[in-house]
């Protein structure tokens, strides 16, 4: 089945739905101090890399640095590998590409043309305050200071708009649903009444990057323990593991679990911060959670 998605850039890079990538594209990089203008040469290479796939309809990075640095065009690259998958991400990022598919996790690329970015800065308006309430539905509940961060990380959706986005965020303030609580103030959906939201009754194994993970001091704030991503910390000073998911039990989040695969099984390790619930409903709801993970990696049940 195919889904209506592509890879691109949001608030962090992953899949979007075609309706928010059209949202932000066509990308102008044009006076953005943060990226690296191009000159004459890099445009030249950029053009010719552009046919090059428009001629084969799809490329993986290696035919595109074979064809360039030992093909027609000797050296043309310099022999770099990099250097030829670092000019397919730009222009990716510009929007002059799009992935079409993975292969062994490697991006395959076809050529692609967005349309005409709008004039009237009305559109323009409403294309950033429909960005902000999407990234908004995504993450909140927000801290105020939290959502001046989300809004400026929309530059790297919309870059050609930076200069917008601090109206855009008075804008949303006005239109947010809001509370003070312990002297901050919070913002979430309009059309969210959190009083009325029930907790499902359910176990998740979430992502280090999930968005009720992703902001670690409100992670923090809301369930009085320090997550921390330790993949990149030596074994011995681990606290948590290697790949630690957050364990959220209905609406808190009471400990963590590390998986491994071994001999095609689940071998899953769970840690708590106090004493694991020990209701029926807790262990049937882990025990579906890890089945759904078994079917998610294709692993006997």
């Amino acid at each position: 089945m195919k889904l209506d998605i592509e890879e691109d850039y949001f608030v962090v890079y992953g899949f979007v739905p075609r309706s928010v990538q059209a949202l932000m594209h066509p990308r102008s990089v044009a006076g953005i101090a943060w990226l690296r203008p191009w000159n004459a040469a890099r445009k030249k290479r950029a053009q010719l890399l552009l046919e090059f796939v428009r001629e084969r309809g799809a490329v993986h990075p290696r035919e595109v640095d074979d064809y360039f640095a030992h093909g027609k065009v000797t050296n043309y690259w310099g022999g770099s590998s990099n250097a030829t998958t670092h000019l397919l991400d730009a222009m990716h990022y510009r929007g002059m590409l799009r992935v079409t598919r993975r292969e062994s996790g490697v991006r395959i690329y076809a050529v692609h043309q967005h349309a005409p970015e709008p004039l009237d800065a009305a559109e323009r308006e409403r294309r950033i305050d429909a960005l902000v309430d999407l990234a908004v539905r995504i993450y909140a509940p927000l801290p105020g200071p939290r959502l001046n961060t989300l809004a400026r990380r929309l530059r790297y959706a919309v870059p050609q708009w930076q200069s917008e986005l601090t109206s855009a965020l008075e804008r949303a303030r006005q239109r947010l649903a809001h509370a003070r609580v312990d002297g901050a103030d919070w913002y979430w959906p309009a059309e969210e009444d959190a009083a009325r939201c029930a907790p499902p009754g359910a176990v998740r194994l979430l992502t280090p990057f999930d968005p009720v993970v992703w902001d670690r001091d409100r992670f923090e704030l809301l369930w009085g323990w320090v997550y921390r991503f330790e993949a990149y910390t030596p074994a011995p000073k681990r606290k948590l593991g290697y790949y630690a998911l957050p364990l959220l039990w209905r609406d808190r989040v009471i400990g963590w679990a590390n998986l491994s695969v071994m001999n095609g099984r689940l071998e899953p390790e769970f840690g708590y911060i106090t004493t694991p619930p020990r209701d029926r409903a807790f262990r049937r709801e882990l025990e579906a959670e890890l089945h759904r993970m078994q079917a998610f990696l294709a692993l006997e049940s």
